[in-house]
Parts: structure tokens; C-alpha cells; sequence
């Protein structure tokens, strides 16, 4: 029961720490890393609180350095898929009942936690885990991820503050429920955040929650429930299960009590889950909510009168930061036959100058590609670029790769005088920049072309110093990017800045890092009260 009308402390951006040389964050995580490369950690799944041993161990190596195992996780299947159901549904009653600002005290001081002595850890674990930079890990496992639990917590309170008018003699609320069963929530490896968020947001509002990270971010994962736990999250409201896709989810989606989907991954997995529900809808106990981020193939528009710095800033650091391995990656891009020249130049040298190696080493501007699949899959598309040079392709800058100690390739563009050529219309995950050079009268043209090549509508960005294209553009292309940037690269949205998601082919957009997020993890219920009821069934009229 609350005593009091309660408000939260106000939200704000988490500080983006600069690690630079000397600096203590950097000492800090520097000896951090030397810790958790020393150790060999077990991870097990999570469920109703308790570590959960399955014997089905693979193992967790870096992906820069694929010869150095860091540990083992232990796989989940469906008899411990049916258990962290049960210890979901066994956990619900209790933790819906808890008056919100309680579930969200949970969430303020696992983000409080973060912020200080596990900021390092969590930092690491994605370094080592998913081959981020420092710069990366640090405004993705701690910056983000704090900002999630913060803003979200201040957008459930709008949320339960919004209520409606009453007439004369009588009083109308809204309550806001949790969802009438359990949230799956299915996370990706290329952000810790995310990882974080998928479970937290319903969970904050109400609802438990199975949890299937990727199996290539279960060391990050595993912190993260670490955390959670830490900052007194009850058990079975989030149970921690990793495993094989199959394996995790269809028994999940079988589940009656399925609520709800909080998904972030592959357009095909998100339709084969879609699917599944749908094949099976009249079994559930209420229809699920389905909110997925899905692919993208993001795109770059420079204008004419673009300035040619600031073009090319954008498209090496949102292209090639984190490999391109974020859905926002630039991977496709548009330049004027007029810039062309001196901008490929400059790309040139840029590229030349960037190093990719082992993370630890702060030197390197890149790591390596998550896995041997993502690898042999980008490998493969440089060779056939590099086989199609005058047939298509026009040359490849860069695209060395190697994989003796790690899944490591340098950046690459390819420039195409096709603008259906496969790549760019695929989306590949990885660090690869298709480059279309039009004509500078065929502006308009290109707009339509921008539009219509691919199936995603994830982010995209416009560079233009000439106001009129900035308007023609973003009026021409509402509908082929959910988060649009004008003079910047299409990466790097910010929680309560930006709030992110896209539509077509990329997912429901409904906007993590907003309100619209978390209203789809609560069920309003409608109470109106009349405090002098009538007490004779005829109306005036009828007099």
C-alpha cells in the first residue's frame, strides 16, 4: 500500500567517461580486464533465483582472441525452459502486487549500482565478451544501459499520471496492470543495454519474464542478472535462461501463459516467433503483445552541398564503429558524382588509418566480428565485390580480413555503379560501406531510389547545407527510416534523446528508450465509481 504520492528523482544522460591516457576510469578498467581475462567463469541459467547446472557446456572465448577461453555456459532446454515458466507464473502475484515505486526502486539502484562498482565489470565483460572498444562498451554497458533503468522508470510514472476527466457525482481512474501471464524477452549480442532492457521494461512494469540472451553475450548477460540480483530483484522475476533458439523459445511460445514478446534480432527469427504465436493464438490465455527490433540497411544521403568533412567523419564512424555490427550501421550510402572524388580520397586515408586488433589494447579504433559465421559471411561478400570489379562493382577500398587469432576484418567500401548490387540492398551486419556515386541532377531520383531499395526502415541520414534539400529529403523519406539524422551519422541514438525503433521490414516501432516502449507492457483496467447511485430505473423523458 502506498503512503504518499510519490515522484522520482528526475532522470538525466549518464555521463559518457573519456578513458583517456592516465585518466583513473582507464586504470580501472585496464585492471579489470586483466582480472576477467585471468578467470574462467561458469555461467548457468537463472531461474526462480537459483543457479541452474545442465551439464551442456560450450564455451565463451573473445572473439579477438578466439584462443583464450574465458569460461563455460551452461545451456538451457525445455525442462528448464518449463521451469523458468513455472517460477515466472509462481513470482507473479507478489511482484504485481508491489506498488510500482517499489518495483522501481528495484531498477534505480541496480542503474545507481552500475554507475559505480559495477561499471567496470559489466564494461569488461562486453569487451572481452562481444569485441567492443572501450569507447563502446562504455556508452553502451554503462551509459545506456543506466539510462534504460532511469528513464524508464520516470516513463512508467507518467504513464500511471496519466488519468481522466470525472463527471459531477462520480470518479474515473485507470489503473495500469501488468500483462495476464509472462514476457519472453530475447536479446542480441551486439548490446549490453539491450540485453538489459528487453527484460527490464516489462519487468519494471509488473510483469516476470524469461529471458534467452544470445549465446555469444552470455558473459555479459550473466553480469547482468548479477546486477539485477544485486539491486534486489525478487526471484523468478527474471529467469536468465541461455540456450539454442529452438531449444528456448519454441517451448516458450508454446506456453499458454505467453503474454508478451520483447524481441531484438534477426527480421527472419522475428517472423518465424510471429508466426508461431500466430499458429497458435487461439491456445494463449490472451493475446501476446509482440514488439520487435529487427534488421535495417541504413543509409547515407549526401547532398551537393554537403561539407565534405563532416560527410566523411559520418560515414567512417557510422560504418565502422563496433564493425558495423549495430542495426543503425550505416551500410549504405549515396554520394554526389561532384564530392565523389575528393571524398573518396578522403575515406581512402581514413580507412588506412584505422586499427582493429584486440580491444584491450586502447590503440585499436576496431575489434573483431562476433563469431565464424558472421565472418565467413562478410568474407564472402568482399571476394565476390573484389571478383565483380568491373562488372558491377567499380573497386574495393580495404577489405583485408584474417582470422589466425580472432574474426578480424579492416574496413571496406565498396564502390558500385549499381544501385540494385547485392550489397546494397542485403543487410550483411558487419564492417562493409556500399557507396552509389548519381548524378548531381538526378537529387530527385535518388531520393525515390533511397526509398524503394530496401525492405528496412530503420535509421537513416541526410547531409545537406542547402535547407530546401534538408525539408525535400526528410519529406521524401518519412517513411524509410524510423530515426532520421540531418548532418550526423544514423547511430548513436540516446535514451529519452532519440527514442529508437523502425518500421517495414525492421520492426513495430515501438521506440525503446520512450514511453511508447513500456505502455506495451501494461494492460489498462478502467474503474469508474458513482457516489450517489440512482434508485429509480425511469428517465425524465418519460414523464
Amino acid at each position: 500500500m502506498s503512503l504518499g504520492h510519490f515522484e522520482i528523482p528526475p532522470p538525466q544522460n549518464e555521463p559518457v567517461l573519456a578513458y583517456a591516457p592516465g585518466s583513473p576510469e582507464r586504470e580501472r578498467l585496464q585492471a579489470e580486464l586483466r582480472r576477467q581475462r585471468a578467470d574462467r567463469v561458469e555461467i548457468t541459467p537463472v531461474i526462480g533465483g537459483e543457479s541452474v547446472s545442465t551439464g551442456r557446456t560450450e564455451p565463451v572465448v573473445s572473439p579477438h582472441d578466439t584462443q583464450h577461453p574465458l569460461g563455460v555456459f551452461h545451456k538451457a532446454g525445455a525442462a528448464e525452459v518449463k521451469r523458468a515458466i513455472d517460477a515466472a507464473n509462481a513470482a507473479k502475484p507478489d511482484w504485481a502486487r508491489l506498488p510500482w515505486e517499489e518495483r522501481a526502486a528495484v531498477f534505480l539502484r541496480a542503474a545507481t549500482i552500475l554507475r559505480g562498482r559495477m561499471r567496470d565489470t559489466l564494461n569488461a565483460a562486453t569487451m572481452l565478451g562481444q569485441s567492443k572498444t572501450a569507447h563502446q562498451a562504455e556508452i553502451d554497458s554503462a551509459c545506456e544501459l543506466i539510462d534504460f533503468l532511469t528513464f524508464n522508470v520516470h516513463f512508467v510514472e507518467r504513464i500511471m499520471k496519466e488519468q481522466p476527466t470525472s463527471g459531477e457525482g462520480t470518479w474515473n481512474r485507470v489503473e495500469y496492470r501488468p500483462l495476464d501471464g509472462f514476457v519472453f524477452a530475447v536479446t542480441p549480442f551486439n548490446f549490453t543495454a539491450i540485453a538489459g532492457n528487453l527484460p527490464s521494461a516489462p519487468a519494471m512494469c509488473g510483469n516476470t519474464v524469461v529471458w534467452k540472451p544470445a549465446s555469444t553475450a552470455v558473459l555479459s548477460g550473466h553480469y547482468v542478472m548479477k546486477l539485477l540480483e544485486e539491486a534486489g530483484l525478487p526471484p523468478g522475476v527474471i529467469n536468465f535462461v541461455p540456450g539454442s533458439g529452438g531449444e528456448v523459445g519454441d517451448p516458450v511460445i508454446d506456453a499458454p501463459e505467453l503474454a508478451g514478446v520483447h524481441f531484438t534480432g534477426s527480421t527472419a527469427t522475428f517472423q518465424h516467433i510471429w508466426k508461431g504465436i500466430g499458429e497458435r493464438i487461439h491456445r494463449y490465455t490472451q493475446y501476446p503483445r509482440i514488439v520487435g527490433e529487427t534488421g535495417g540497411k541504413d543509409f547515407v544521403l549526401v547532398h551537393p552541398s554537403a561539407h565534405l568533412e563532416e560527410v566523411a567523419t559520418g560515414l567512417v564512424r557510422g560504418a565502422f564503429e563496433y564493425q558495423g555490427q549495430k542495426c543503425s550501421a550505416a551500410s549504405r550510402a549515396y554520394v554526389p558524382r561532384s564530392l565523389w572524388p575528393t571524398l573518396r580520397d578522403r575515406l581512402a586515408s581514413h580507412i588506412a588509418e584505422i586499427r582493429v586488433g584486440d580491444v584491450s589494447d586502447f590503440g585499436n579504433f576496431m575489434g573483431a566480428v562476433i563469431d565464424n559465421k558472421s565472418y565467413a559471411k562478410l568474407t564472402g561478400a568482399i571476394d565476390e565485390a573484389k571478383s565483380k570489379i568491373g562488372a558491377g562493382v567499380v573497386e574495393v577500398l580495404g577489405g583485408k580480413y584474417h582470422d589466425a587469432d580472432g574474426w578480424f576484418i579492416e574496413p571496406t567500401i565498396v564502390v558500385t555503379d549499381d544501385p540494385r548490387y547485392r550489397t546494397m540492398c542485403e543487410e550483411l551486419f558487419g564492417p562493409i560501406l556500399t557507396i552509389f556515386v548519381y548524378d548531381d541532377a538526378a537529387w530527385d531520383d535518388t531520393l525515390t531510389l533511397v526509398d524503394q531499395t530496401s525492405p528496412y526502415a530503420l535509421t537513416g541520414a541526410v547531409f545537406a547545407r542547402d535547407r530546401a534539400a534538408v525539408a525535400q529529403a526528410t519529406e521524401a523519406l518519412r517513411h524509410a527510416a524510423g530515426n532520421f539524422y540531418v548532418n550526423d551519422k544514423p547511430t548513436g541514438a540516446v535514451v529519452g534523446q532519440q527514442p529508437f525503433g523502425g518500421s517495414r521490414a525492421s520492426g513495430t516501432n515501438d521506440k525503446a528508450g520512450s514511453l511508447w516502449n513500456l505502455n506495451r507492457w501494461l494492460s489498462p483496467r478502467t474503474i469508474k465509481e458513482t457516489f450517489d447511485p440512482p434508485r429509480d430505473w425511469r428517465y425524465p423523458f418519460l414523464g
